[in-house]
C-alpha cells in the first residue's frame, strides 16, 4: 500500500497533497512549523487550496486506514512512507546562478528516512541532470543505499498555475519519468490515478526535466520580445497594444502582452538552463537577451513615469506616488520575484515616497520579505503625483483614475486596463 510523504507545502506542495489524500494515505511535511499549524487549522495564506477538499481529507484519514492527510514538521514521521515526493522551492542567488540549496536539504531529508524499495519523486523545476547528478547522490551518501538497486526516482514536473482556478491540477496533463521502465509505469501509473486530463510518460527522466523549463523559457522569449516592441514602439510614439490588436487580427499571431517577469517560474527558471549550457560550453545568448531585455522593463517603467512627472511640472524629489498592487501577476497573493519592487527601488533613488497597496497581500509578510510597509487601504482623499497600476486585480477596475487625472496626477497603466481618457502612459 502507497503511503506518500508531500515534502514541502507551498503553492505546488499542498494541492498535490491533498489531490492525492482522496486515495491514499499522505503526510504532508514542511521544515515550517508555523506553516503546519497553519494547515491543522485548516488554513492557507497562498490561498491556492481547496480548504474544503483539505477539511475532508483530513477527516478522511481518522476512519479510512488507506487514504487521508495528515501534516508534520517532524522528520522522523516520514520514516513510515515508501514514496517520497518533493516539491520544495528552486530559486536563485544574486548572481542569478541555481540555488539548490533547498533541494539538497530535502535530499538529505529523504536521504536519513528512506528504506529499501521506496521510491523519491521530484518535482521542483530545475536543470536536466539535476535528479539523478546533485540529488540523488545526496540521498545515497546519506542513507547508505544504492541508487536503481535499493531506491528508486522519478521526475514530474508540477505544472501549477498560482490564481488560476480553472486549470487546476487534476486538470493539466502531466508529464512523468522513472530511472527504470519499471519504476517509469509505477509513477505513470500513480498519477494516472489523480490525474483526470492524463499523463504523458517521458522517454527519461532528464527529458521530463528540460520540458518543464522550456515551458517557462519560451514564454519569458515571447514576452521578451512584446518588451522589446514597447521600448520601440515608445520611442516612436505608438501604442504598442494597439499594435498588437491590428497584429492579432492574423489567425496565427501569438497574442502576447508587454510587462513585468517576475514569479517563481519564468524569471527564475531559464537561469537554469541557461547555467547548465554554459556549464557544457554553451553560451545561450536568446535565452539570455530575452531574460535581459525583461529584467529591463521595471526600470523603464520607472523613468518614463518620472518623465511625465516632470512634463507635468510635478517636482520629484519628495513627491509620492501611488502603486496599486505588488504580486507578481493578478488575483494571487503571491509576491515572490515581483518585479513590482524593482520599480519601487527605482523611485526610492530618485527621492520618492511610494504609497503601496495590494488587498490580495499580507502587510506582515510583504514587510518581513521586502521590509516595506503597505497601506492598509487607499486614501480618496490623499493626492499623489503618479500613480501606477502595476498588477490587474479585479479590485482595481472600479478604481476612480479619473478623480486623479483631473487633479493633474500622472498614471501610467502598466497592464493597459485603465479606460485611456485617463491615462498618461502604458506599458
Amino acid at each position: 500500500m502507497h503511503k506518500i510523504a508531500i515534502i514541502g507545502l507551498g503553492y505546488v506542495g499542498l494541492p498535490l497533497a491533498i489531490e492525492f489524500a482522496k486515495k491514499y494515505r499522505v503526510l504532508g511535511y514542511d521544515v515550517d512549523q508555523s506553516r503546519i499549524e497553519e494547515l491543522q487549522q485548516g488554513r492557507d495564506h497562498t490561498q491556492e487550496a481547496d480548504l474544503d477538499g483539505m477539511l475532508a481529507v483530513l477527516k478522511l484519514q481518522e476512519t479510512h486506514a488507506d487514504s487521508g492527510l495528515s501534516f508534520s514538521h517532524r522528520e522522523d514521521d516520514l520514516k513510515s512512507c515508501n514514496i517520497y515526493i518533493v516539491t520544495v522551492p528552486t530559486p536563485i542567488n544574486h548572481f542569478n546562478s541555481p540555488d539548490l540549496k533547498p533541494l539538497i536539504r530535502a535530499s538529505e531529508t529523504v536521504g536519513k528516512v528512506i528504506s529499501a524499495g521506496d521510491i523519491v519523486i521530484y518535482e521542483s523545476t530545475t536543470y536536466p541532470g539535476c535528479t539523478e547528478e546533485d540529488c540523488i547522490p545526496v540521498i545515497e551518501h546519506t542513507s547508505g543505499l544504492t541508487f536503481n538497486v535499493d531506491f528508486f526516482a522519478g521526475y514530474s514536473p508540477e505544472r501549477i498555475n498560482p490564481g488560476d482556478k480553472v486549470n487546476t491540477l487534476a486538470n493539466i496533463k502531466k508529464v512523468t519519468s522513472g530511472s527504470t521502465p519499471d519504476i517509469a509505469e509505477a509513477i505513470d501509473k500513480l498519477y494516472q490515478s489523480i490525474i483526470t486530463a492524463g499523463t504523458y510518460k517521458a522517454s527519461s527522466i532528464k527529458v521530463a526535466e528540460a520540458s518543464k523549463i522550456i515551458e517557462n523559457a519560451q514564454r519569458d522569449v515571447n514576452i521578451s520580445f512584446v518588451n522589446e516592441l514597447a521600448l520601440i514602439f515608445d520611442r516612436m510614439g505608438i501604442d504598442t497594444n494597439d499594435v498588437l490588436d491590428a497584429a492579432g487580427t492574423k489567425w496565427n499571431f501569438l497574442k502576447y502582452r508587454p510587462g513585468l517577469v517576475g514569479g517563481h517560474c519564468i524569471s527564475v527558471d531559464p537561469y537554469y538552463l541557461a547555467n547548465k549550457a554554459e556549464a557544457l560550453g554553451y553560451i545561450p545568448q536568446v535565452i539570455l537577451s530575452g531574460r535581459h531585455v525583461n529584467n529591463s522593463i521595471a526600470p523603464f517603467i520607472a523613468h518614463k513615469v518620472l518623465k511625465l512627472m516632470i512634463q507635468k511640472e510635478h517636482k520629484i524629489k519628495g513627491a509620492t506616488i501611488l502603486m496599486l498592487g505588488v504580486t507578481f501577476k493578478e488575483n494571487c497573493p503571491d509576491i515572490r520575484n515581483t518585479k513590482v519592487m524593482d520599480i519601487y527601488k527605482e523611485f526610492r533613488e530618485f527621492g520618492v515616497k511610494v504609497d503601496l497597496y495590494d488587498p490580495w497581500v499580507c502587510a506582515e509578510e510583504m514587510h518581513k520579505k521586502y521590509g516595506v510597509k503597505m497601506l492598509k487601504k487607499t486614501d480618496p482623499d490623499k493626492s499623489y503625483s503618479a500613480i501606477i497600476l502595476a498588477v490587474a486585480h479585479n479590485e482595481f477596475k472600479s478604481f476612480n483614475f479619473e478623480k486623479y487625472y483631473k487633479q493633474g496626477t500622472v498614471i501610467f497603466d502598466a497592464k493597459a486596463i485603465i479606460d485611456r481618457r485617463w491615462v498618461d502612459g502604458r506599458l
